[in-house]
């Protein structure tokens, strides 16, 4: 008979298992267990720490420290007031207004804009899951009520969560948002009092190209070199070309290089969402594999919020449970993003792909409201139409036929 362990013992020895013990791990359910410790899955264990605490969480995190290497941003306009309230802590720079520059339009917008980083994402999820935040620790694979580790360790819950980023889809037809950010302490005062959003003044390529830029304190920035492609842009060595020559263009001296992020973010322009959400097989999903995310910024922040809110308010917290809530919000999502899907379909497959800044400079000619029910996904039947009205910035004959292809390209 096997005495009984102290507590740190106990969760210590379920962190780092005896291989005798491997057997009995599925005797030690959890309420839920969160496959990946990004945005989205951190998110639902903050809010159910704070809502649900005698909930058994378990969050698997494959790198050192959840969260990744990322900054996160949103408009003000994204998130109601309880929502803004409940991010507040994880905060780390706001700005009242923002700016977009293009080759024939410079426009500084009211909306407010914020970020928040995944070193102070990922101190808030230490903090709040102690013990039950396991950290270098690689799945081999998963079901909605268990997970195997790449150790043998198998650990059961009522259900799983995987929310370990995108994935291939043969469902999904997409285009791509890569970028290589820099965040960069500057020699002298850099004299930006807000960010820039886009700064597309600058040579093209083949695909929307612009310049990404946040001013954290008087000398540090991040500057990030973005591109929507058809596919993901692969020649790091280039886009950090790119941003060095953006900051002598500027006028900036570079001290030193702080921290770089790099990534690549689907563009949704069709697909089959029943297939789609058939394929995943009652596995419930967050983040960006479940497609929850702006379909033509890429944002995922306000997604995540959302269903982190919708999660911790379910009755039941059962795999199935959780599948249909996820799928129910996906969906939701999905029908109204169809007029997103369209405008990026304009986007992608009308016109040149050195052509295509022309769409974002027309666009943000329009009213500052408009531009923000956009980031918000909130667009008004109006909207809508006042997007379209006039004469199209594509060959009208490529619009029509990209605006056909609503299940597949």
């Amino acid at each position: 008979m096997k005495t009984a362990l102290p507590c740190r013992e106990f969760m210590a020895r379920l962190k780092h298992p005896d291989p005798q013990d491997t057997p009995c791990m599925a005797q030690h359910p959890y309420d839920l267990i969160l496959a990946g410790g990004g945005l989205a899955n951190g998110l639902i264990a903050l809010r159910l720490k704070r809502d649900r605490p005698e909930l058994r969480v378990l969050v698997l995190e494959q790198e050192s420290r959840p969260g990744g290497n990322h900054t996160w941003s949103f408009h003000d306009s994204d998130l109601n007031t309880e929502q803004h309230a409940w991010l507040a802590p994880l905060i780390e720079c706001r700005w009242p207004r923002h700016r977009v520059i293009f080759p024939d339009r410079e426009r500084l917008l009211q909306g407010g804009y914020a970020s928040l980083f995944s070193s102070t994402f990922a101190h808030a999820l230490e903090g709040a899951l102690g013990d039950t935040l396991w950290v270098n620790t690689t799945i081999t694979s998963l079901a909605p009520d268990r997970v195997t580790l790449e150790d043998g360790t198998r650990l059961t819950a009522d259900a799983v969560i995987d929310g370990r980023g995108p994935e291939p889809n043969a469902h999904l037809c997409l285009g791509y948002q890569a970028f290589l950010g820099q965040e960069i302490r500057l020699e002298s005062p850099h004299g930006l009092k807000e960010p820039i959003l886009m700064d597309a003044s600058l040579a093209q390529g083949d695909g929307y190209r612009f310049v990404y830029v946040l001013p954290f304190s008087a000398n540090t920035l991040l500057i990030e070199d973005t591109h929507y492609v058809d596919q993901p842009v692969d020649d790091e060595a280039q886009l950090r070309d790119n941003i060095h020559a953006y900051a002598k263009a500027n006028g900036w001296q570079m001290d030193e290089v702080l921290r770089e992020e790099h990534g690549v973010l689907p563009i949704t322009l069709a697909g089959d969402f029943d297939a789609f959400w058939n394929e995943a097989n009652g596995q419930p999903r967050s983040g960006l594999r479940a497609g929850l995310f702006h379909p033509t910024t890429g944002y995922s922040l306000p997604h995540a919020v959302r269903l982190a809110e919708r999660i911790a308010g379910l009755a039941d917290l059962s795999a199935a449970s959780l599948f249909a809530a996820i799928r129910d919000e996906a969906k939701r999502e999905w029908r109204q993003q169809g007029y997103f899907r369209l405008l990026n379909r304009m986007l992608f497959l009308a016109g040149s792909p050195s052509q295509r800044w022309q769409v974002m400079q027309r666009f943000y000619g329009l009213p500052e409201g408009l531009i923000e029910r956009f980031y918000a996904g909130r667009l008004t039947a109006l909207d809508k139409a006042r997007i379209l009205v006039g004469k199209p910035p594509v060959p009208l004959g490529e619009a029509i036929r990209a605006a056909r292809c609503s299940r597949a390209c």
